[in-house]
């Protein structure tokens, strides 16, 4: 990724796990082991940037076990799905989903996200995942089409992709502070 160096105010090498978890269990979606994971690998001086300690959490994926990884793509929220409607998200996708103009939605737009969404889950068994920091609902749904024909391998790995991109872009929140 071509994000910035971001050093952490706190530096995680100096963090207890439980404090770790506090600022980073969120990363990944509703999966604090990846946190803990990456605490436990013993933390060097590299990981107090956001991108040290991205590409430690994304080794930490690159060795979790298949069903792990599913049961990390299948924590995330449908885009503009029912959890969304409801006002169900965590603050970290309530705040990616709006940003990507997801709460704009026309009526149609919302109907065409739960359409693909829907299709998505029938054909790959797991939810459509896309780091939408800097996209919009357009360009979201014109990647559920492009996406679609692939086959549930290649889905799968993007999926575990996009949740890694979704991490920097959390973790290079958390290191600025915001």
């Amino acid at each position: 990724m071509s994000s910035p160096l971001l050093t952490f105010t706190n530096s995680p090498t100096e963090m207890d796990l439980s404090t770790f978890l506090d600022v980073f269990g969120g990363v990944y979606e509703h999966s604090p082991w990846v946190a803990q994971t990456a605490w436990e690998s013993n933390l060097t001086e590299q990981h107090n940037t956001s991108e040290g300690l991205s590409e430690l959490m994304i080794e930490v994926i690159a060795n979790a076990e298949h069903q792990r990884l599913l049961d990390l793509i299948n924590a995330h929220p449908d885009l503009a799905g029912k959890a969304a409607i409801n006002g169900e998200l965590t603050a970290e996708s309530t705040s990616e989903q709006a940003g990507a103009g997801i709460s704009d939605c026309t009526p149609e737009e919302f109907e065409q996200f739960q359409t693909f969404n829907d299709a998505y889950k029938v054909k790959f068994g797991f939810p459509f995942i896309m780091a939408v920091k800097g996209s919009n609902r357009h360009k979201i749904l014109g990647s559920f089409v492009e996406r679609l024909p692939n086959n549930p391998d290649t889905e799968f790995q993007t999926a575990v992709d996009e949740i890694n991109k979704i991490a920097r872009f959390r973790l290079d929140a958390i290191a600025a502070g915001e």
